[in-house]
């Protein structure tokens, strides 16, 4: 943490703002830290200074068209580039907990319906970003399952780019769940905008669907009170297999980066990949969460 701690005090200089004290909220994707005065920084990986400043524009954008979500400071130059990193600064939110699945459906239905304007410089949802360079440097592959991974990553991504017709393409949250749509004494509000991206809803849809079809995380009457509030059910396309085998990649790929830094997720890393190369039966699999 050393290395990230750096980053964060020299972007704290940079702005004036108070460093003491900080603490760590979470490493995973990103490094978040609770500062003095109800301010969240977050600290990016390598070279995602172009995905923190979308973030920002996101969260001006978002606010603008009255949807709920986390705000970036104002008046501040904001992200803080340092080396080939980046820092942004937040409001804390309040005691929260994960969204219901009528306020996870609602937010997503008001999401799906914005068209952004081009000054707003949205990127193409891109399903398989990262997934090759995780393969690579995750150490708790062998040689077999990177290449096994590599030839599933091809034949998704070829799958992905004949994907049959669906909703119309629109504003896509890029990793909608409960824990990015939170439940506050105010209400919803929308975090982690990482992944915010222009492309098909589904996408969004797939990644709850997942945790009733995949992992029976979500009960039947829960699923059913989503698509109904939502308004549809992603689960009758005939694309959503293609999604569906996307989404799980993506949480396979994310257990064997963090076994990298927490040896012991190396069990569920290899049982997901098991799960996914059809060696633990059909699903839904019981995959312990990555904290």
């Amino acid at each position: 943490m050393t290395q990230t701690s750096d980053v964060l005090l020299t972007a704290c200089r940079a702005l004036d703002i108070n460093p003491a004290g900080a603490e760590l909220i979470r490493a995973g994707e990103n490094t978040l830290f609770r500062l003095p005065g109800g301010i969240v920084a977050r600290v990016t990986r390598a070279d995602q200074i172009q995905t923190a400043r979308k973030e920002t524009r996101v969260s001006r954008w978002l606010q603008e068209r009255g949807i709920p979500v986390v705000e970036i400071l104002p008046d501040l130059a904001q992200p803080i580039e340092v080396g080939n990193r980046a820092v942004t600064f937040w409001r804390e939110l309040p005691p929260h907990q994960e969204g219901s699945i009528q306020q996870v459906a609602d937010i997503l239905r008001q999401i799906h319906t914005l068209q952004p304007p081009p000054d707003l410089q949205l990127p193409p949802l891109a399903p398989f970003v990262r997934l090759e360079q995780r393969i690579a440097e995750a150490t708790v592959l062998d040689d077999a399952d990177r290449k096994w991974l590599l030839r599933h990553l091809a034949e998704l991504q070829q799958r992905y780019a004949n994907l049959p017709a669906g909703l119309p393409a629109a504003a896509v949250h890029g990793d909608a769940w409960g824990g990015n749509i939170v439940d506050t004494s105010d209400g919803p509000v929308v975090l982690d905008l990482e992944r915010f991206a222009y492309g098909p809803p589904e996408w969004d849809l797939t990644s709850i669907a997942v945790d009733h079809v995949t992992f029976a995380t979500m009960s039947a009457t829960e699923w059913t009170a989503f698509c109904q509030q939502y308004g549809h059910d992603v689960t009758e396309w005939p694309g959503y297999p293609v999604l569906r085998d996307a989404r799980e990649l993506r949480k396979v790929t994310f257990a064997a980066q963090m076994a990298n830094q927490f040896p012991w997720l190396k069990n569920q890393a290899l049982y997901r990949l098991a799960c996914i190369k059809g060696e633990k039966g059909a699903r839904p699999w019981r995959w312990s969460p990555i904290p």
